[in-house]
């Protein structure tokens, strides 16, 4: 599906503080720079409009989150979502592709990432560019900290039974948690926060599968 161009989308998110220009000067130093504390920082790639991130930020203000989102029209829907949410300190935007990351993250910089309902590359010879592929689990390797872990929820079956694949198969991940029905699973339910396409997906009778992805050089520490 073609994605809308808003044409308003960069004037108003150049204009918005809690989007960080040129966020690869603050590698190893957002804390420092940006967030001006010492919380753990948890990132989502893909943000889409928001609802997820918005919600964690408000409801554990110890720790920092970034929003991460490759389309300027999408961030835009998050960013005009932020006014209806009143006194959120610990969020930041950036704009940029997730390919990057190395570059916008010094190692151990990031204690968790959220990878929430990701674009299927359905075609075979587009799978390296899956948000759960080895290509960008090792790109994930080099960003998250010691003990950190990689969160991933999607309705698509098909993604799904190859993001377990690509982690049973890794010499370096291996799968902490995994249910191909959260929201019938009591356990790995728990406090789970719903993003807009979890709401509608599950409205209609869609399971929704998750997992949860560790180092196994990590698997007795938890952060």
């Amino acid at each position: 599906m073609r994605l809308r161009n808003i044409p308003r989308a960069d004037a108003v998110l150049s204009a918005c503080p809690l989007v960080i220009k040129e966020p690869e000067t603050h590698r190893g130093k957002w804390n420092a720079d940006i967030f001006q504390n010492t919380q753990p920082i948890h990132i989502e790639i893909g943000m889409g409009k928001g609802q997820f991130l918005l919600t964690l930020a408000r409801q554990n203000p110890r720790f920092n989150y970034i929003g991460i989102e490759r389309y300027s029209s999408v961030l835009l829907r998050a960013v005009e979502k932020l006014e209806t949410y009143e006194d959120i300190h610990n969020l930041r935007f950036i704009c940029i592709d997730a390919a990057s990351l190395p570059q916008v993250f010094s190692p151990g910089e990031v204690a968790r990432i959220y990878l929430n309902f990701s674009d299927p590359w359905p075609k075979a010879r587009h799978a390296r560019r899956r948000l759960t592929s080895k290509e960008y689990f090792s790109l994930y390797n080099h960003i998250l900290a010691k003990g950190g872990q990689v969160e991933f929820k999607t309705d698509n079956r098909g993604l799904f039974d190859f993001s377990v694949e690509e982690l049973n198969g890794s010499p370096v991940w291996e799968i902490a948690a995994c249910t191909y029905d959260l929201h019938h699973d009591n356990v790995m339910c728990e406090g789970n926060v719903m993003t807009e396409y979890e709401e509608k997906f599950s409205s209609l009778g869609n399971p929704i599968c998750k997992l949860t992805a560790v180092r196994k050089s990590d698997r007795h520490i938890c952060i």
